[in-house]
């Protein structure tokens, strides 16, 4: 079935246009959302038809395989041309003049949209989601693949649509939508700074490289005594550590290494005694021995 001559056919909405920029028809207001000016014919037709409202479409550029979605804002373009933002044809690598496929679709209330603006000077803006906000309420729809424009403070900031649910292109006319951001495209991760390590735990390995060795058992460090309780006249200094090394054994030790008769003989007056002092000095002559019992 045919529509006044423009090819409308069958229960749908499904029409080939020429494309031109908002600037052709003094509209620049159509830049800062997805709207697209249609001819009255159009409007003709969609009235005979059982479509959903709000209205949304679905634009095809055959040529270049690109598909995007729009909504519609007025019908008094001319007949068989169609109006539209820049950034849009941009998306779809249009020219003027170019051959556009215009259908009516019924898109699902989208519930979550992932952002990605190009430069991160957007998010120098004092409320970028705020921003964004107020921009989208321009918008019927977003499909992902897309890239949208967002001016603000005499400057455009385009804006990638990464991942679009519950399904590639969602409405957004009247929904809760949760929005999230990705890293814009120029974003460098820092270099990361090596940690300077505490000054207290700097001290505590200090301390712990410099830590005191342990204290070594010091062998024959006491004072003779005698058995029978009466003092030494002569007391021998205690040894100390410095003199008690294994390249100097005591001298306990240098006596145990004398001749044989002198052994002997040390040990026999001993046992004639019966009595041991422990720490004399087994050099000693046994005159010297006997003037110590006596």
């Amino acid at each position: 079935m045919f529509f006044d001559g423009y090819g409308y056919h069958g229960t749908s909405f499904e029409q080939t246009y020429r494309c031109y920029p908002a600037s052709f028809i003094d509209k620049p207001q159509i830049e800062s959302g997805d709207k697209i000016i249609m001819p009255p014919s159009a409007l003709d037709r969609l009235a005979s038809l059982h479509i959903d409202y709000p209205m949304l479409f679905e634009l095809r550029n055959a040529a270049a395989e690109r598909v995007s979605h729009c909504g519609v804002l007025e019908f008094i373009a001319e007949e068989g041309m169609i109006y539209m933002p820049y950034w849009m044809m941009e998306n779809m690598l249009l020219q003027e003049g170019d051959i556009v496929k215009v259908k009516n679709v019924t898109l699902p209330k989208g519930t979550y949209v992932k952002l990605q603006p190009h430069t991160k000077d957007f998010l120098d803006i004092s409320n970028p989601k705020a921003i964004l906000e107020t921009t989208l309420r321009n918008f019927s729809c977003l499909t992902t693949g897309d890239s949208i424009m967002v001016a603000y403070n005499n400057k455009k900031y385009y804006i990638d649509i990464v991942e679009t649910k519950p399904s590639y292109a969602i409405s957004i006319i009247e929904t809760d939508c949760e929005v999230d951001f990705a890293p814009p495209l120029d974003y460098k991760e820092p270099d990361k700074p090596a940690a300077p390590v505490p000054l207290n735990k700097a001290t505590a390995q200090a301390q712990e490289a410099v830590a005191e060795p342990e204290p070594k058992f010091n062998p024959f460090t006491g004072v003779g005594r005698r058995l029978d309780g009466k003092p030494l006249k002569s007391q021998p200094p205690p040894l100390s550590s410095s003199s008690t090394s294994k390249d100097k054994p005591p001298n306990v030790a240098n006596g145990g290494v004398q001749s044989s008769a002198s052994g002997s003989t040390s040990q026999s007056n001993r046992q004639s005694q019966g009595k041991l002092v422990f720490g004399s000095n087994v050099n000693r002559t046994p005159k010297e021995n006997q003037q110590l019992l006596g």
